[in-house]
């Protein structure tokens, strides 16, 4: 679980991370949304099967996860940022199962963040485990995630 965990939150938090700039051609979003999905990526693949299926399988999850997170770059933009955010934060103290959603009128795009459960780590940090879904362009994608309380309050995703 802590690994897929790991490469959703990656996904997610670098998809949304990308998205904090714009610009013409290849700007930072699509740069930082391609690299963080060739990472996620290629790690979930490296999960799969053994011997030359493992690279095969790393390989078409690299370039799937790059093409995945290029798109997602290119394609939010700030208020999207703002409003998953937002619904993220609300999340972290929404009853389990219950969807946050968020919605751009502006772009069109829009998300849900649903905390599928919790529980304390081992370190003894209270933590929620999400999954998060957002539509771009009438495609979903979907991500799972955990979150951790820091000691001030604030929440970090972890995995």
């Amino acid at each position: 679980m802590k690994k897929i965990m790991a490469v959703s939150s990656v996904v997610f938090a670098l998809g949304l991370a990308g998205c904090q700039t714009g610009g013409t051609g290849m700007g930072t979003k699509e740069t930082v949304g391609t690299l963080g999905g060739a990472v996620a990526g290629g790690l979930l693949g490296s999960q799969i099967g053994g011997g030359t299926g493992k690279l095969v399988a790393t390989g078409v999850g690299t370039l799937l996860g790059a093409y995945l997170g290029n798109q997602l770059g290119s394609s939010l933009d700030r208020a999207d940022q703002t409003y998953a955010t937002q619904a993220e934060q609300r999340a972290y103290s929404a009853p389990i199962g219950q969807p946050i959603t968020w919605n751009n009128p502006q772009s069109g795009n829009s998300g849900t963040v649903v905390p599928v459960r919790d529980g304390t780590m081992a370190n003894g940090s209270y933590c929620r485990e999400f999954q998060t879904t957002i539509v771009v362009g009438g495609k979903s994608e979907r991500a799972m995630g955990t979150a951790c309380r820091q000691p001030d309050g604030s929440w970090k995703i972890v995995q």
